[in-house]
């Protein structure tokens, strides 16, 4: 068997690293010293020279501006991205394009897809439910309304939006001619897997820690339709019905609560299709795996420079047994990170047949990234000892981004009990 990448998978890694390659990890205030967010925005330079060098269009086909490459590549990018500690919502914007271009209608797909692989349109999803610990598509709810109601309730909600939302806007989408636009303009016939016919979805509920929230032209939404059904909303940012709250993540990075309020959305910018939101879920699930290996090789890798500088008693400390053997564990944790990162992604990538459903992989991949990342730094701090403390030194800054990731994977015991069942539902052998 070949466990080789491709080489355009590989040059999609080489091309990634040149980009990356200049870009500093203490680049904002430390988020130890300051109090809200470390940054009004992402780091828009990174991403006009990421969109310059066809990285936010990996997954897009050929007939979208895309190279056409599939979830490993992706994996391989956001690797380097995080040990730059990346501020841009790559993982994001990817996974939501992937979406609207496997399961969105036609008029989304023509006018959302090529604008924004070229960078000019910013996707985001809300993937963290009410809570941050319940199913996100449980979070909000969906109700359809056919087109005749839409059309009867048009003069009661064609005000402009008022409350915290980002800025003025009405009740029906952004014209496709604009900066924003997620589908082209009229009521759109839609299509089975990117709306049902004419009318309105109505959206109530809340999304906490939206990444990106507030720079974000569109918001993938994950909802509940009365039927039990999942779907997908393509949410504008500036909508009547959708409010904003701050938030402040541990990496000091703005985040923002989703409220929508009777947010009314066009059948046109809603995914019906079976399956979307999982296959959309499974696929953030995997990046996140590939951001905590990044991190994780980059603070092991500065711990290993530390460690062979640091003398005590006329010796390097990393020659040290008791120090060995824990940097020794950490690369164990590594290596069986990266191994099941790359499992759950080719069986994304691959759609391959397996004994388990790919959510299982997806499943072992997030146990090892989630108690991986955070035995890397603990470990890494303890090394470094005070010096790891000193907001000078850009340790802390991996420390809070990996708690970041672990608290966006969920706890490892979580994950055990998902393959538990899923075992018990697929018995081996």
């Amino acid at each position: 068997m070949d466990f080789t990448f491709t080489e355009e998978q590989q040059a999609a890694a080489e091309a990634a690293r040149g980009v990356f390659a200049g870009v500093a990890p203490d680049g904002v205030p430390s988020p130890a010293l300051t109090r809200g967010a470390v940054a009004d925005s992402f780091d828009r330079a990174l991403w006009d020279r990421l969109a310059a060098a066809d990285l936010l269009s990996l997954l897009l086909d050929e007939e979208s501006g895309g190279s056409g490459l599939d979830a490993v590549a992706l994996c391989l990018v956001l690797r380097e991205s995080a040990k730059v500690l990346a501020r841009v919502p790559l993982l994001e914007h990817s996974a939501a394009l992937a979406a609207v271009q496997a399961y969105g209608g036609p008029e989304s797909r023509s006018a959302l897809l090529a604008r924004a692989g070229r960078g000019e349109v910013v996707l985001t999803v809300a993937a963290n439910g009410r809570t941050g610990h319940d199913p996100a598509e449980l979070a909000v709810t969906a109700r359809l309304e056919n087109a005749d109601d839409a059309d009867a309730g048009t003069d009661s909600t064609s005000d402009t939006g008022t409350g915290s939302a980002p800025g003025a806007a009405t009740d029906s989408a952004p014209d496709p001619g604009t900066d924003s636009a997620p589908s082209g303009s009229g009521s759109g016939s839609g299509n089975s897997a990117g709306g049902t016919g004419g009318g309105t979805w109505v959206l109530e509920g809340v999304q906490t820690a939206v990444p990106w929230a507030y720079d974000a032209d569109f918001i993938l939404v994950p909802a509940r339709t009365g039927d039990d059904r999942s779907v997908l909303a393509l949410v504008p940012r500036e909508h009547r019905g959708v409010v904003l709250a701050e938030q402040i993540s541990t990496t000091g990075e703005r985040l923002g609560e989703l409220r929508l309020e009777s947010a009314r959305i066009p059948a046109r910018d809603v995914i019906t299709a079976d399956g979307a939101w999982e296959r959309l879920r499974s696929l953030l699930a995997t990046g996140t795996c590939a951001l905590a290996l990044g991190l994780g090789e980059r603070v092991l890798r500065m711990t290993g420079d530390y460690t062979s500088k640091r003398e005590q008693f006329g010796h390097p400390i990393a020659s040290f047994q008791a120090v060995a053997v824990q940097t020794a564990d950490r690369y164990i944790d590594l290596r069986a990170m990266e191994v099941t990162l790359w499992q759950a992604a080719w069986r994304i990538a691959s759609g391959a047949p397996g004994a388990l459903p790919a959510s299982g992989d997806v499943a072992v991949a997030k146990i090892w990234a989630s108690d991986g990342v955070r035995r890397i730094v603990q470990t890494a701090q303890h090394l470094h000892g005070g010096f790891g403390a000193d907001v000078d030194y850009p340790l802390h800054r991996y420390h809070a981004w990996a708690k970041h990731l672990e608290l966006s994977l969920g706890p490892a015991a979580a994950h055990e009990e998902a393959l538990g069942d899923l075992l018990a539902a697929h018995p081996l052998g």
